[in-house]
């Protein structure tokens, strides 16, 4: 008998289906060892030795791999392909105590009898490279965060802790906060003419140039620019100057890599990345799409050909691109996987039934089916024209555009809004009239706030994290109550205010874009067998450690905490004064005679009104609160101010609805904070 050892049991009972009596297919359900939780378990003095260990839920589990694998004649690691999946069957191989001479390691990025048959064919030996990047990652972030959370508890509140790359995100929606804070608009305006033909008919342009060169954004200040503006034009004639058609052609996207799939599922689907990456995981699984954790976006030839003839008998030749669409990414190490996520079978169209259960499944992967049918499909084709006119004087030049779709191409599959606009068919020399002039005032926006698409790809962006990091990420900065959701973009928490403050002036390393980007790499370079993963730890360490001693000296709790401008509060059980004193989920008074008088109370802040009445009572105003207690303590809510005669509550503003709707939003949410605020205990003001 020869024992296949996966993941997970999903993974397994796919895997059975490919292969034959003479093997046994079990699961480790992930790591089967650890770092202790109870201590560091790094050996800072031994060359960062981890000091793994089998957690007691796992030990039955080991035992029972153990009694399989010593009368197995072979043990087949068929994790996955990618630096965690070597370092799960690099445990599973240490924890078992198989001998090398019996162990083989396949690996596959799409559950298929192909793929399954085509490894088993050809085991390879692990990849102690890839392992010990990953080994070089939980030991960075375990130093991380066992060093440094006991410094937030001191100096903080208890219960506080800090991330590699968590910090580091909360940094970046700290900092976009205080852009918003910052922001002052600045005012700028716009002019649009409507033209009218000698025929009746009529469009608008907008103005481009003065005096033949091209305005900016800002070009108009003030109204009076724009009077001045009108004022020269009032007598004047006007005449097209300039008729440009042209056929514009619109490019199919790449398709899925892990980030842009989570972006892409929270634009169009409005799915967490946690949500993404679960629904992923499980259709992966199922045999049914490739692995879902990859940075490339390259296809198998297979996979080209097998879209091409799809293509040509489905939707005809046209449809169909002369060659197979081949897409590159310049990425330095597109470790994670050598394809992009696609389905497995492109027949197994989303619209075939039985093919998917649930209906959150069933939308990202007609997502990825769409998304990847369409990267191997022409472009689509638009007539484009645009009009200029000029001023009889030759100061003043206006442009329109328009473009009407011709042949959909991709656009058939993968659908996109776009805007058509039809122009009239006009002649240079042809000359016009203003029908209707229209001035526009406008204000500067400050940059949005992060929402998960936009947070995701600014990590990309910035080299913070890996594909498979994303969604941990995020869960772990709302978990930590360091930022909170608001219709759906990041604010930080008070608490997340602080911390991120502390972090930036005392370890600026820690939460340093480009210092954590410049540990990925090298993380990177260690997978790649570049560099000894114990250096790259040490050159991270010695500093760090010796800049921690240093500010446990240096840095006092009551410089953090102190509250300027805090009018005194008697205690009224002692009558001692209160004291500003934080807990993880913000601020709150406690007596100064503790431990002898253990009194604390809220620091009320007074709920903000939003300027609405509640739609349930119609009486009292719509207020924004705190829940006070619970999983999802802290957390924002909006409630009416008559409560408990009225306990309408809400967890968007009801001001600025989300796009999608309350039944989605419940279930995108459900496991996290699915529950509707309640209208008892959990209010506070």
């Amino acid at each position: 008998m020869k024992l296949i050892i996966v993941e997970s049991p999903t993974k397994a009972k796919t895997i059975s289906k490919f292969v034959d009596k003479g093997f046994k297919i079990e699961s480790s359900y992930g790591h089967i060892r650890d770092l202790p939780k109870s201590k560091l378990g790094i050996d800072v003095e031994n060359q960062f030795e981890p000091q793994y260990i089998i957690p007691m839920k796992s030990k039955k589990l080991v035992n029972s791999l153990k009694k399989l694998s010593d009368k197995s004649e072979k043990v087949i690691l068929a994790t996955d392909e990618d630096r965690e999946g070597e370092a799960i069957a690099w445990h599973l191989a240490h924890a078992l105590k198989i001998s090398p001479e019996k162990t083989e390691r396949i690996a596959f990025h799409e559950i298929t009898k192909g793929a399954i048959q085509e490894a088993l064919q050809n085991p390879r030996e692990l990849k102690i490279d890839l392992v010990n990047a990953q080994q070089g990652r939980r030991v960075l972030d375990r130093l991380v965060g066992y060093k440094l959370s006991p410094f937030l508890w001191k100096k903080i509140a208890r219960g506080l802790s800090a991330g590699r790359v968590q910090s580091v995100a909360v940094r970046l929606i700290v900092e976009r906060e205080e852009e918003i804070k910052k922001f002052k608009p600045e005012e700028y305006w716009t002019l649009s003419l409507i033209f009218q033909r000698q025929d009746g008919s009529f469009f608008e342009a907008n103005l481009s140039k003065i005096n033949g060169k091209s305005i900016d954004k800002m070009e108009l200040k003030d109204k009076a620019s724009v009077d001045k503006i009108l004022s020269d034009l009032e007598k004047g004639k006007f005449v097209i100057s300039h008729v440009e058609k042209r056929e514009a052609r619109k490019n199919p996207p790449t398709p899925f890599t892990t980030s842009t799939l989570q972006q892409t599922a929270s634009k169009r689907l409005g799915f967490s990345a946690k949500k993404t990456m679960l629904m992923a995981q499980r259709l992966y699984e199922k045999g049914l799409i490739t692995y879902m954790r990859t940075d490339s976006v390259n296809l198998s030839k297979e996979a080209l050909a097998a879209a091409k003839t799809w293509l040509n008998k489905e939707l005809g030749p046209e449809y169909s691109s002369e060659a197979p669409r081949v897409f590159t990414k310049k990425s330095r190490l597109a470790q994670e996987a050598h394809e992009a996520i696609r389905p497995t079978d492109i027949s197994k169209s989303p619209s075939l039934k039985n093919i998917i259960e649930g209906s959150a499944e069933k939308k990202l992967y007609d997502l990825i089916w769409s998304r990847f049918v369409g990267s191997q499909m022409p472009r689509a084709i638009f007539d484009a024209t645009q009009i200029d006119i000029e001023s009889e004087s030759g100061n003043y030049t206006f442009r329109t555009s328009g473009s009407i779709l011709k042949f959909d191409g991709f656009l058939k599959v993968w659908e996109q809004k776009f805007l058509e606009k039809d122009l009239p068919n006009v002649s240079e020399g042809e000359n016009l009239t203003v029908k209707e002039k229209l001035p526009s005032q406008h204000f500067t926006e400050p940059p949005p706030r992060y929402n998960e698409a936009s947070l995701i790809k600014a990590l990309e962006e910035y080299g913070i994290g890996r594909p498979s990091t994303y969604a941990p990420i995020i869960s772990v900065i709302q978990d930590r109550h360091y930022v909170e959701k608001q219709n759906g973009r990041f604010m930080p928490t008070e608490m997340g205010n602080l911390v991120n403050k502390v972090l930036v002036e005392n370890f600026p390393e820690i939460v340093n874009i480009g210092f954590t980007a410049e540990l990925e790499a090298k993380l990177d370079d260690i997978a790649e067998g570049n560099q000894e993963w114990q250096k790259v730890i040490k050159d991270f360490y010695v500093p760090f450690s010796k800049n921690l001693e240093e500010k446990y000296e240096e840095v006092s709790k009551e410089d953090i905490v102190k509250d300027e401008g805090m009018e005194e509060v008697k205690c009224e059980k002692c009558g001692k004064p209160m004291v500003v004193k934080f807990s993880r989920f913000g601020k709150f008074l406690a007596c100064s005679g503790f431990p002898d008088c253990r009194n604390t109370k809220q620091l009320k802040e007074g709920p903000k009104k939003i300027g609405m009445k509640c739609p349930k009572c119609n009486e009292g105003e719509i207020v924004e609160r705190r829940v006070s207690r619970g999983r999802v303590k802290g957390k924002i809510f909006w409630g009416c101010e008559r409560y408990p005669k009225c306990d309408y509550a809400s967890w968007t503003n009801p001001l600025n609805p989300p796009e999608n709707t309350e039944k989605e939003k419940a279930t995108e949410e459900k496991g996290e904070d699915s529950s509707q605020p309640a209208g008892g205990e959990n209010q506070e003001s």
